[in-house]
């Protein structure tokens, strides 16, 4: 599905190459020097508290916001002078949307699809035939109801597969899987994976589920106050700050918690010594949840230091004066 770089993407196959990004309103930084790379078939997870920058962040990589500074190139274009054959290889899938409650759901995709038909080439056909796009997003058995009638779980799919019509090379989700069931979920995911494993696409996503964004990324970056404070995998992420392993366990009637950095040689060592009388084993490791409330409150505190530091400065200088 993913076409060959043109010539002005960095040939080792980076999408979306984003470097000092800042993001001024008035005389407050919504985002600060923001930089990360993200490459073909890669499923890359933006996380933040409410109001950290993911949103703006997105909106520009999206080509919907001006940025007040930085290099942005996503497909090897800037977003901000982008045309139309640039934007129909891009997907966005927001948060959620209610027009077209009239339309039945494969007249909807079909219509939608004939917008990418001029920009279908040899190594991309555009649109996704709208069948197999039903298909592929399980509402082949609602294919002919009307958008109004179906579910929040439902209406979900189809939000997604609006953002699919066009094949994109890159595709933004939004909160993708908020309103669906466990099994349309779980669906769902493994739609994620086949996309970027099968067809190379490129894809950011924000949600506030961490389980979600550990199951389904190859890289989780973590933006708070405007910055990103972290960018690795999520075994990565928790080594930088965990650094030990929780091993709990009884024996002789008492209870007992280890912390170590070693868990499999501690609990080696602990059945070698004490064998069957070892009971109630849980060998805890460090969560991205636990992971993610570290950075940020770590995050939160330095910049309050920051901020007070600051204000301590401009005071000492008010005297002075």
């Amino acid at each position: 599905m993913a076409t060959k770089p043109s010539n002005d993407m960095d040939v080792d196959g980076v999408v979306l190459d984003v470097e000092g990004l800042r993001m001024r309103y008035g005389t407050t930084d919504v985002l600060r020097d923001v930089t990360f790379r993200a490459r073909h078939g890669e499923v890359v997870a933006l996380l933040g508290p409410n109001g950290a920058g993911k949103t703006t962040t997105i909106e520009i990589l999206e080509g919907f916001r001006m940025r007040s500074a930085g290099r942005v190139s996503v497909l090897g274009t800037d977003p901000a002078h982008a045309d139309e054959e640039w934007r129909a290889r891009v997907g966005v899938v927001l948060q959620s949307w209610r027009d077209h409650g009239k339309w039945r759901v494969r007249e909807l995709l079909a219509h939608f699809g004939t917008y990418y038909v001029p920009y279908a080439t040899d190594a991309v056909p555009r649109p996704w035939d709208a069948g197999q796009l039903l298909a592929a997003v399980g509402l082949s058995a609602h294919a002919g109801d009307k958008v109004r009638t179906l579910s929040g779980g439902q209406r979900r799919r189809l939000d997604v597969a609006i953002g699919l019509v066009g094949r994109p090379e890159l595709l933004f989700l939004d909160e993708p899987t908020a309103g669906l069931d466990p099994r349309a979920r779980y669906e769902f995911h493994d739609l994620v994976h086949r996309l970027a494993a099968e067809h190379r696409t490129t894809i950011l996503l924000t949600t506030h589920d961490l389980a979600e964004a550990e199951k389904l990324a190859d890289r989780i970056m973590i933006l708070s106050g405007g910055r990103i404070v972290a960018d690795g995998t999520a075994e990565e992420l928790a080594r930088r700050t965990a650094g030990a392993d929780e091993v709990r366990w009884t024996c002789g009637g008492r209870r007992f918690r280890h912390e170590t950095a070693q868990s499999t040689q501690f609990v080696r060592e602990l059945f070698r010594e004490h064998g069957e009388a070892v009971g109630e084993l849980e060998v805890r490791r460090a969560s991205l949840e636990d992971t993610y409330m570290a950075l940020v409150r770590e995050h939160e505190q330095g910049s309050g230091a920051d901020e007070a530091a600051g204000a301590g400065e401009e005071r000492q200088a008010v005297t002075a004066r």
